[in-house]
């Protein structure tokens, strides 16, 4: 089997990959080096969409789809439309994404996009070699951002949740839908044992992505989505004449695991698979752009892949949330619940953005059930 040599090469063409690839790209370090992009799929379909919030301009403005400058939150007590300024939620496509992504990576001469199914990965100590069905690659560096939840499902002492979901795009013959506003959860909906909640993000009067997710430890039967999101659209909305026009579906980890014992000297996870996604809330894409520069920056030291560490106050937070819900997730909802009640969004956001001071964090802590969480610090400590 034939091998080829780059300097770096990259496993996985979603955001972790395609971001890193493109700050590597406008970088000087990286002017003469070889980059090799990996994935088993050629990155022409809209297989997913990614949503943010943000003050002002950012980085991904030009292929934004849409913008909401109001969210709806529900909850079993508690329901109430909020204007987010300077907050505004936004929606990129997966399709704008790649597109726009590798029209810029490819205009650096030492970037090489190949489709390809990666079946192997081995660092050595010296080199990684990547094996796919038809090839065998070496690199100095490689990133892989391939996950499977045996990944993080082998330990014990941090409970592994999923974030999964099952998403309508659905067009209506009557204007229904509220185009300034996402309704960001809508727990108002069963919960039948888990943390379950509606959200919507309408892109026109009669067009909405209208998402069943959950947060529990498994996910369900494909008809359960189904009818779940049916009952919604007919009952909740007031729509029984809908089309579906396209769908989406995913499970994204929710843990406090920081996936460390899989990096390596010359190998590192990246994206879902190196723990980027917010455990509290499986936002991943925002966390990405953040965590990027600093493996760059990483990487240029040249110190081992394996040192760097993301971990900070915000990750204890966190790891205290997933044990409450872990606990407990049938009343999952009631933190959401009390939090947007005793809170501004601006605050919560700003808190889940990591950018808060102690204080603040504190501020908002007092806004939810103290109950589960000091019983959640306890048995940490204990």
């Amino acid at each position: 089997m034939a091998v080829s040599h780059y300097d770096y090469i990259i496993i996985g063409a979603g955001a972790a990959g395609l971001m890193l690839a493109d700050v590597m790209a406008t970088d000087s370090f990286f002017k003469d080096k070889t980059i090799l992009i990996l994935d088993k799929d050629t990155k022409k379909t809209n297989d997913r969409t990614w949503c943010f919030w943000e003050k002002g301009e950012g980085q991904f403005d030009s292929i934004v789809h849409k913008t909401w400058k109001h969210i709806y939150f529900a909850g079993k007590k508690f329901s109430k439309r909020f204007k987010i300024d300077p907050y505004t939620y936004k929606m990129v496509r997966g399709i704008d994404f790649y597109n726009s992504l590798l029209e810029d990576i490819q205009k650096h001469p030492g970037i090489i996009f190949k489709q390809a199914h990666v079946a192997n990965v081995k660092d050595n100590g010296q080199l990684v070699t990547v094996t796919t069905k038809e090839k065998s690659y070496t690199g100095n560096q490689v990133f892989n951002s391939l996950f499977s939840y045996d990944m993080a499902t082998h330990q014990t002492k941090y409970p592994v949740l999923q974030q999964h979901f099952v998403g309508w795009f659905v067009k209506t013959p009557k204007p229904i839908f509220d185009v300034d506003q996402a309704t960001y959860m809508d727990f108002s909906i069963a919960q039948k044992g888990n943390t379950r909640f509606m959200y919507v993000l309408p892109t026109s009067a009669n067009e909405a992505l209208v998402e069943y997710t959950l947060f529990s430890e498994h996910t369900l039967a494909k008809e359960e989505y189904k009818t779940a999101l049916e009952d919604y659209l007919i009952n909740d909305l007031g729509c029984a004449d809908y089309e579906i026009t396209e769908t989406e579906m995913g499970s994204i980890p929710m843990t406090a695991y920081d996936f460390r014992e899989h990096h390596t000297k010359n190998m590192r996870y990246i994206g879902t698979a190196g723990g980027w996604a917010k455990p509290s809330t499986g936002y991943t894409f925002k966390s990405t752009a953040k965590k990027t520069p600093k493996l760059v920056a990483h990487i240029k030291s040249g110190k081992p892949l394996n040192s760097l560490s993301y971990k900070n106050k915000f990750w204890y937070y966190d790891l205290l949330f997933i044990d409450v819900l872990y606990a407990n997730n049938a009343k999952g909802y009631t933190v959401f619940e009390k939090l947007f009640k005793n809170r501004k969004p601006q605050q919560v956001f700003k808190f889940l953005d990591e950018e808060t001071s102690f204080a603040e964090d504190i501020g908002n802590m007092m806004g939810s059930p103290i109950a589960p969480f000091t019983k959640a610090l306890f048995r940490r400590f204990f």
